[in-house]
């Protein structure tokens, strides 16, 4: 859905977001409403129509009608709003059993993630309340892992040209020791706490939760070796699936919205800003936000999906719909590489995506938009050969490994940004 608002005024992002909020909530709630009463569904082939999809979408337009209105009073018109409303259902694969777990296909209960609705960490709509079941983990699915041995290598990297910068400016910001877990979305949802209805897992900047605005990211601690580097940086937590319950079993984010399982902390963290190979790159602004990835790619489609997975001493093979399977000794690899032209203006889009760009198949940039420092996120985790795992997701995305994504707020010191990019573009590499 937000994918779809190419212009939201400042005047209107609150209350924007809290309907947005309001339309995950309304997806979550149908989507448990779904697990909950699939023998019915299996009996009635209308069951799921007239009990979970048309009240969807009525839920759905009075949401979209309301979004409509406030930027409509803000002097904004989004044509086609409406259409957004309709809802259907995709079959999300035999689910593996396990631990929470029940065996059987599952559906998806709609297009849009489950986020909750409101500012209070209480789920809107018919949502899970506090002190309730967990809801059964859905997914992953078998046919959503893969032996790292059968993919073949696919990875290809473009030439550098004459005056390609070459250089690498990096930054230890460690593997979230500090155990920094939240499930709000700072940038797509600011103000709605539990917006994610996942948890991430953060590093750098200890600032972040659904309130915090740029001047408490100016002044939060961050946990990079180099205190300059005050940046955001956070993804979802991987989990093991038949590790037993993790503290927030009966939390919003956790148990109470499906991700059961044991949190694995990383191994290790790398974060690397890379060059261009066509030229310089140029310094990012700050605050400038970017989102790679989708999370909810299993039912948005691939368009923005930017997963990428592997396995130590096989990363010419990346997959990215996949989970890979490791063989003994090696590790499982997450890998984000991040958009890296920029339109030389925004530091953020009402979309979070149309200010940014991914490079050409050459590196170069389309015109309107300029090369700055590719962030490049490397995370590392020992699995142990046979565990079940996934990452955590939004209700209906079933777990699946398409829907990862990496989250950043660039909070470099204009000093320390200024240092990285000259590194970058005479070819060294600096920390």
């Amino acid at each position: 859905m937000v994918d779809r608002l190419e212009k939201v005024p400042r005047q209107s992002r609150k209350e924007v977001s809290r309907e947005l909020g309001r339309l995950d909530a309304q997806i979550g709630a149908a989507y448990k409403r779904l697990v909950e009463n699939r023998r019915a569904a299996a009996l009635d082939a209308s069951w799921a129509k007239n009990s979970v999809l048309d009240p969807l979408a009525s839920k759905r337009r009075a949401s979209l009608d309301r979004i409509r209105i406030a930027l409509e009073r803000a002097g904004v018109t989004q044509a086609g709003l409406e259409k957004l409303a309709r809802c259907g259902m995709k079959d999300g694969g035999t689910v593996r059993p396990g631990d929470g777990q029940q065996d059987g296909g599952e559906q998806d209960g709609g297009q849009d993630g489950g986020q909750q609705d409101g500012q209070n960490g209480g789920q809107g709509d018919g949502g899970q309340g506090e002190g309730e079941a967990p809801p059964p983990q859905v997914g992953p699915s078998p046919e959503d892992f893969v032996d790292i041995n059968d993919v073949q290598p696919n990875v290809q990297e473009p030439e550098a040209q004459e005056n390609a910068s070459t250089g690498v400016f990096r930054s230890d910001c460690g593997v979230n020791e500090n155990g920094k877990f939240n499930s709000d979305n700072i940038i797509v949802a600011p103000g709605v706490v539990n917006a994610a209805h996942h948890m991430h897992d953060y590093v750098g900047n200890q600032a972040n939760d659904a309130f915090a605005v740029d001047e408490d990211l100016a002044q939060g601690e961050t946990t990079c070796a180099n205190q300059e580097d005050q940046s955001t940086y956070y993804w979802p937590v991987l989990r093991d699936l038949t590790g037993g319950d993790e503290a927030d079993v009966n939390t919003p984010g956790g148990g109470l919205d499906g991700n059961v399982g044991k949190i694995i902390t990383p191994a290790e963290v790398t974060m690397e800003f890379q060059g261009s190979p066509v030229g310089e790159v140029v310094e990012m602004p700050r605050f400038l936000r970017i989102i790679t990835g989708d999370a909810k790619a299993f039912t948005n489609g691939t368009d923005n999906a930017n997963s990428s997975w592997s396995c130590t001493g096989f990363e010419d093979r990346q997959i990215a719909d996949k989970y890979p399977l490791c063989p003994e000794g090696s590790q499982v690899v997450r890998k984000f590489e991040f958009q890296s032209c920029w339109d030389g203006q925004n530091a953020d889009s009402a979309n979070h995506r149309t200010h940014v760009d991914f490079a050409n198949e050459d590196g170069s940039c389309d015109e309107g938009f300029v090369a700055i420092p590719k962030l490049v996120q490397r995370i590392v985790y020992d699995v142990p050969e046979g565990t079940n795992f996934a990452v955590d997701s939004f209700p209906e995305q079933l777990h699946k490994p398409i829907t990862d994504h990496g989250d950043f707020i660039n909070v470099f010191s204009e000093n320390l940004m200024a240092e990285a990019v000259e590194c970058i573009n005479s070819g060294q590499e600096c920390t």
